[in-house]
């Protein structure tokens, strides 16, 4: 791959880790909260490098579509399945989480980690979730939340530093989207940032993939001054931003019986 533009996401698909708040533990709740078992047919939307969807189909023998706006993120994507041996169990394309190229009630499940923080049309994105999933199926997230009104300085150097776009939102703006989305049954667990937590993020990955991602970093920080410089120019992490920034995993029902158990 040759270097990558120089920003938040085409960094992340160059060194091939994605990440979002609460680690792997996080996944794992999220899965659980999503019933979430073998045999069943999950879309992960903004797939990213594809750990969590590879993790699916390996460990809990599931079929899985993952989507992401980054042809990038799709290669590395591909790559990860092709190692993990789940390629044939595990699809990924380029799509817009706003308008997923599927056909209504296709899926059993459709879970986004950190994704629809960064849409400026949420409603839109999380309809979208809905449509596509069968009835009795759910909807999952693990999003961005403000846990309290913070200054304007943080919300200017959140959005900065991890490229969010739009606002970030309350626990009660998440659940009113999946709410809005005819979703019922609303589960929402809300947490603050911990170091133990996030820790489990090394989970999502093996030993050679961690050390590929640190070569990849290293090498392009030697080579490539544009890196350099854009590592330089990052804000340096206000003491009290996990104070107000946490996370949020908020599961959906939708409607029906036709959910396979």
């Amino acid at each position: 791959m040759n270097d990558p533009e120089i920003s938040y996401f085409e960094l992340q698909a160059y060194t091939g880790a994605t990440k979002h708040m609460g680690g792997f533990e996080s996944t794992k709740e999220l899965i659980r909260l999503c019933h979430i078992g073998e045999g069943m047919v999950v879309l992960d939307v903004g797939a990213g490098v594809g750990a969590t969807a590879c993790y699916l189909a390996k460990e809990l023998g599931c079929r899985v579509v993952g989507v992401d706006l980054r042809a990038s993120m799709i290669a590395r994507a591909n790559e990860r399945a092709r190692r993990e041996d789940v390629a044939d169990r595990v699809e990924f394309k380029v799509a817009d989480a706003r308008e997923l190229p599927f056909a209504d009630a296709h899926f059993d499940v459709v879970m986004a980690e950190s994704v629809t923080s960064f849409i400026a049309d949420k409603p839109s994105a999380v309809g979208e979730y809905a449509r596509v999933t069968r009835p009795g199926g759910y909807v999952g997230m693990n999003e961005e939340i403000w846990r309290k009104a913070p200054p304007q300085g943080l919300v200017e150097y959140v959005k900065r530093t991890w490229s969010i776009e739009s606002d970030v939102l309350t626990v009660d703006g998440w659940a009113g989207l999946l709410q809005g989305a005819g979703l019922r049954d609303i589960v929402v667990e809300t947490h603050a940032v911990t170091t133990r937590r996030e820790a489990t993020q090394l989970k999502r990955y093996r030993l050679g993939d961690m050390l590929r991602m640190l070569y990849r970093t290293v090498a392009l920080y030697i080579k490539n001054p544009a890196f350099r410089a854009y590592m330089a120019d990052l804000p340096r992490t206000p003491k009290d931003v996990f104070e107000y920034l946490g996370y949020a995993i908020l599961v959906g029902r939708k409607p029906g019986s036709e959910h396979r158990p």
